[in-house]
Protein backbone atom coordinates (compact mmCIF):
# COMPACT_ATOMS: atom_id res chain seq x y z
CA UNK A 1 0.00 0.00 0.00
CA UNK A 2 1.17 3.52 -0.87
CA UNK A 3 1.50 5.49 2.75
CA UNK A 4 1.03 9.32 2.25
CA UNK A 5 3.31 11.40 3.91
CA UNK A 6 0.35 14.40 4.93
CA UNK A 7 -2.14 15.32 3.56
CA UNK A 8 -0.25 17.64 1.28
CA UNK A 9 1.91 14.97 -0.05
CA UNK A 10 0.89 15.26 -3.85
CA UNK A 11 3.86 14.28 -5.58
CA UNK A 12 6.19 12.14 -3.39
CA UNK A 13 4.49 9.46 -1.64
CA UNK A 14 4.60 7.12 -4.91
CA UNK A 15 8.45 7.96 -4.90
CA UNK A 16 8.77 6.99 -1.66
CA UNK A 17 6.32 3.38 -2.38
CA UNK A 18 8.70 2.48 -5.48
CA UNK A 19 12.05 3.31 -3.08
CA UNK A 20 10.45 1.20 -0.65
CA UNK A 21 10.09 -1.88 -3.19
CA UNK A 22 13.82 -1.35 -3.97
CA UNK A 23 14.89 -1.94 0.03
CA UNK A 24 12.74 -4.65 -0.02
CA UNK A 25 14.84 -6.09 -2.97
CA UNK A 26 17.90 -5.23 -1.06
CA UNK A 27 19.70 -3.24 -4.17
CA UNK A 28 21.89 -0.42 -3.98
CA UNK A 29 20.79 2.68 -5.39
CA UNK A 30 20.77 6.67 -4.83
CA UNK A 31 18.07 8.82 -5.08
CA UNK A 32 18.59 12.04 -6.68
CA UNK A 33 17.01 15.21 -5.29
CA UNK A 34 14.20 16.76 -6.11
CA UNK A 35 12.80 17.47 -9.46
CA UNK A 36 16.62 15.87 -10.89
CA UNK A 37 16.54 13.32 -13.70
CA UNK A 38 16.53 10.66 -13.21
CA UNK A 39 14.73 9.69 -9.41
CA UNK A 40 16.70 6.62 -8.95
CA UNK A 41 19.92 5.28 -9.90
CA UNK A 42 21.15 1.63 -9.72
CA UNK A 43 25.13 1.28 -8.59
CA UNK A 44 25.94 -2.17 -9.82
CA UNK A 45 24.28 -1.56 -13.03
CA UNK A 46 23.75 0.94 -15.13
CA UNK A 47 20.02 1.13 -15.33
CA UNK A 48 18.17 3.84 -13.59
CA UNK A 49 14.32 4.96 -12.82
CA UNK A 50 12.26 8.09 -13.42
CA UNK A 51 8.83 7.24 -11.60
CA UNK A 52 5.81 8.69 -12.32
CA UNK A 53 2.58 8.60 -10.22
CA UNK A 54 -1.01 8.89 -11.77
CA UNK A 55 -4.80 9.34 -10.55
CA UNK A 56 -7.10 7.43 -11.53
CA UNK A 57 -9.23 8.40 -13.12
CA UNK A 58 -7.73 11.72 -13.90
CA UNK A 59 -4.92 13.20 -16.11
CA UNK A 60 -3.35 9.91 -16.85
CA UNK A 61 -3.26 9.99 -20.86
CA UNK A 62 0.29 12.35 -20.52
CA UNK A 63 2.69 13.07 -17.69
CA UNK A 64 4.65 16.50 -17.41
CA UNK A 65 8.72 16.42 -17.53
CA UNK A 66 10.22 19.78 -16.55
CA UNK A 67 13.85 18.40 -16.34
CA UNK A 68 14.37 15.90 -19.07
CA UNK A 69 12.52 15.12 -22.53
CA UNK A 70 12.04 11.27 -22.40
CA UNK A 71 14.69 9.12 -23.56
CA UNK A 72 15.77 5.83 -22.74
CA UNK A 73 19.69 6.49 -22.41
CA UNK A 74 21.14 9.08 -20.08
CA UNK A 75 24.35 9.33 -19.17
CA UNK A 76 25.21 5.92 -20.19
CA UNK A 77 22.52 4.19 -18.11
CA UNK A 78 19.11 2.66 -19.44
CA UNK A 79 16.37 4.59 -17.80
CA UNK A 80 13.15 2.60 -17.24
CA UNK A 81 9.81 4.90 -16.65
CA UNK A 82 7.77 3.72 -13.88
CA UNK A 83 3.90 4.90 -14.02
CA UNK A 84 1.84 3.31 -11.56
CA UNK A 85 -1.72 5.03 -11.06
CA UNK A 86 -3.71 4.66 -7.67
CA UNK A 87 -7.42 5.79 -6.98
CA UNK A 88 -8.33 9.35 -6.83
CA UNK A 89 -10.67 9.49 -4.58
CA UNK A 90 -9.18 8.11 -1.14
CA UNK A 91 -12.59 8.31 0.55
CA UNK A 92 -13.06 4.67 2.51
CA UNK A 93 -9.14 3.80 2.63
CA UNK A 94 -7.28 3.73 6.20
CA UNK A 95 -6.83 7.08 7.50
CA UNK A 96 -3.23 6.80 9.48
CA UNK A 97 -3.87 10.08 11.57
CA UNK A 98 -2.71 13.99 10.38
CA UNK A 99 -4.39 13.96 6.80
CA UNK A 100 -2.09 10.94 5.90
CA UNK A 101 -3.66 8.12 4.21
CA UNK A 102 -2.62 4.54 3.09
CA UNK A 103 -4.36 3.46 -0.39
CA UNK A 104 -3.15 0.72 -3.24
CA UNK A 105 -1.36 1.37 -6.36
CA UNK A 106 -4.20 0.54 -9.33
CA UNK A 107 -1.87 -0.81 -11.98
CA UNK A 108 1.64 -0.47 -12.76
CA UNK A 109 3.97 -0.21 -15.99
CA UNK A 110 7.61 -0.24 -16.19
CA UNK A 111 8.72 0.38 -19.46
CA UNK A 112 11.98 1.35 -20.84
CA UNK A 113 12.20 5.13 -22.23
CA UNK A 114 12.89 4.42 -25.85
CA UNK A 115 9.04 3.40 -25.56
CA UNK A 116 8.30 7.11 -25.28
CA UNK A 117 11.36 8.60 -27.15
CA UNK A 118 13.68 6.42 -28.80
CA UNK A 119 16.12 9.98 -29.54
CA UNK A 120 19.20 9.64 -27.02
CA UNK A 121 21.29 12.74 -28.60
CA UNK A 122 19.06 15.82 -27.58
CA UNK A 123 20.57 17.92 -25.13
CA UNK A 124 17.83 19.68 -22.55
CA UNK A 125 19.15 22.82 -21.65
CA UNK A 126 17.16 26.28 -20.98
CA UNK A 127 18.36 29.10 -21.79
CA UNK A 128 17.42 32.95 -21.38
CA UNK A 129 17.38 36.58 -23.53
CA UNK A 130 17.57 39.95 -22.27
CA UNK A 131 16.78 43.20 -22.86
CA UNK A 132 13.45 42.80 -22.64
CA UNK A 133 10.69 45.81 -21.26
CA UNK A 134 10.01 49.40 -21.52
CA UNK A 135 13.45 49.99 -20.08
CA UNK A 136 15.48 46.90 -21.26
CA UNK A 137 16.44 45.15 -18.17
CA UNK A 138 14.16 42.47 -17.78
CA UNK A 139 14.98 39.04 -18.80
CA UNK A 140 13.00 35.97 -20.26
CA UNK A 141 13.75 32.63 -19.58
CA UNK A 142 13.15 29.94 -21.60
CA UNK A 143 12.16 27.14 -19.39
CA UNK A 144 11.16 24.14 -21.67
CA UNK A 145 8.32 21.64 -20.30
CA UNK A 146 7.73 17.71 -22.27
CA UNK A 147 4.30 16.74 -22.45
CA UNK A 148 4.27 13.01 -23.18
CA UNK A 149 1.54 10.27 -23.43
CA UNK A 150 1.58 7.73 -20.83
CA UNK A 151 2.20 4.13 -21.80
CA UNK A 152 -1.70 3.83 -20.76
CA UNK A 153 -2.83 6.26 -23.77
CA UNK A 154 -0.24 4.27 -26.04
CA UNK A 155 -1.50 0.13 -24.96
CA UNK A 156 -4.67 -1.80 -24.35
CA UNK A 157 -4.16 -4.84 -21.76
CA UNK A 158 -2.61 -3.11 -18.85
CA UNK A 159 -5.39 -2.07 -16.80
CA UNK A 160 -5.09 -3.38 -12.94
CA UNK A 161 -2.10 -5.27 -13.92
CA UNK A 162 1.67 -5.26 -14.01
CA UNK A 163 3.35 -4.89 -16.98
CA UNK A 164 6.85 -4.76 -18.34
CA UNK A 165 7.97 -3.15 -21.25
CA UNK A 166 11.41 -4.09 -22.98
CA UNK A 167 13.06 -3.15 -26.00
CA UNK A 168 12.83 -6.47 -28.43
CA UNK A 169 16.00 -8.63 -28.41
CA UNK A 170 16.38 -8.40 -24.54
CA UNK A 171 16.54 -11.97 -23.72
CA UNK A 172 13.45 -12.71 -20.63
CA UNK A 173 14.67 -15.38 -18.04
CA UNK A 174 12.28 -17.93 -17.04
CA UNK A 175 9.98 -16.04 -14.57
CA UNK A 176 8.07 -14.24 -17.14
CA UNK A 177 6.18 -15.02 -20.35
CA UNK A 178 5.42 -12.23 -22.97
CA UNK A 179 1.95 -10.82 -23.73
CA UNK A 180 2.65 -8.36 -26.95
CA UNK A 181 4.83 -7.53 -29.03
CA UNK A 182 4.73 -3.12 -29.49
CA UNK A 183 5.78 -1.20 -32.08
CA UNK A 184 6.39 2.30 -32.65
CA UNK A 185 6.92 3.98 -35.82
CA UNK A 186 8.92 7.11 -36.48
CA UNK A 187 7.40 10.61 -37.54
CA UNK A 188 7.54 11.69 -41.05
CA UNK A 189 8.76 14.99 -39.55
CA UNK A 190 10.66 16.22 -36.63
CA UNK A 191 10.53 19.42 -34.66
CA UNK A 192 13.90 20.97 -34.57
CA UNK A 193 13.37 24.31 -33.14
CA UNK A 194 10.42 27.27 -32.32
CA UNK A 195 10.55 30.91 -31.77
CA UNK A 196 7.65 32.80 -30.02
CA UNK A 197 6.81 36.47 -31.21
CA UNK A 198 5.88 38.50 -28.38
CA UNK A 199 4.22 41.24 -30.43
CA UNK A 200 1.24 38.48 -31.09
CA UNK A 201 1.72 35.97 -28.42
CA UNK A 202 1.98 33.47 -31.54
CA UNK A 203 4.58 30.24 -31.06
CA UNK A 204 6.16 29.09 -34.60
CA UNK A 205 7.37 25.81 -35.30
CA UNK A 206 10.50 24.48 -37.11
CA UNK A 207 10.01 21.37 -38.58
CA UNK A 208 12.14 19.10 -40.86
CA UNK A 209 11.65 15.47 -42.35
CA UNK A 210 12.92 12.29 -40.81
CA UNK A 211 15.40 10.78 -42.02
CA UNK A 212 14.32 7.87 -40.27
CA UNK A 213 10.60 8.21 -41.26
CA UNK A 214 9.02 4.87 -41.32
CA UNK A 215 11.68 3.02 -39.45
CA UNK A 216 9.79 0.69 -36.74
CA UNK A 217 10.76 0.25 -33.10
CA UNK A 218 9.67 -3.46 -31.72
CA UNK A 219 9.38 -3.87 -28.02
CA UNK A 220 7.87 -6.97 -25.92
CA UNK A 221 5.18 -6.52 -23.61
CA UNK A 222 5.50 -9.35 -20.56
CA UNK A 223 4.46 -10.35 -17.27
CA UNK A 224 5.44 -13.05 -14.50
CA UNK A 225 4.77 -16.21 -15.54
CA UNK A 226 2.42 -16.09 -12.07
CA UNK A 227 0.38 -13.34 -13.03
CA UNK A 228 -2.27 -12.99 -15.90
CA UNK A 229 -1.67 -13.48 -19.45
CA UNK A 230 -3.89 -10.96 -20.99
CA UNK A 231 -2.53 -9.85 -23.89
CA UNK A 232 -1.20 -6.23 -24.54
CA UNK A 233 -1.49 -4.17 -27.71
CA UNK A 234 -0.83 -0.57 -29.11
CA UNK A 235 -3.43 2.15 -29.10
CA UNK A 236 -3.72 3.59 -32.74
CA UNK A 237 -4.60 6.56 -31.65
CA UNK A 238 -2.96 6.72 -28.31
CA UNK A 239 -0.66 9.74 -28.66
CA UNK A 240 -3.40 11.92 -30.14
CA UNK A 241 -5.59 11.57 -27.01
CA UNK A 242 -2.90 12.53 -24.89
CA UNK A 243 -2.06 15.81 -27.00
CA UNK A 244 -5.59 16.21 -26.10
CA UNK A 245 -5.56 16.35 -22.69
CA UNK A 246 -2.17 18.04 -22.17
CA UNK A 247 -3.95 21.02 -23.96
CA UNK A 248 -7.03 20.80 -21.84
CA UNK A 249 -4.53 21.07 -18.90
CA UNK A 250 -2.66 23.83 -20.14
CA UNK A 251 -6.12 25.35 -20.46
Amino acid sequence: MIESASGLDKEFHFQDWFEQRLNNLAVHYERSGRNTFPDFSLVEKTEAYEVKGLKFPGREGSYDSNSQAPTGNHNGRQIYYVFGRYPADLAGYDDLGNGRKQYPVVDLVLCHGDFLNADHNYLHKNEHVKGFGTYGDIMIRDRKMYVAPTPFALTDGTTGLLTLIVPGGVPLDQRFQQVGELVRTEADSIVVGYSFDLRTNRLAVDTVLNPQAGAQHRFIACRLTTQSDRQVSMLAHGPVAAETEAEDETE
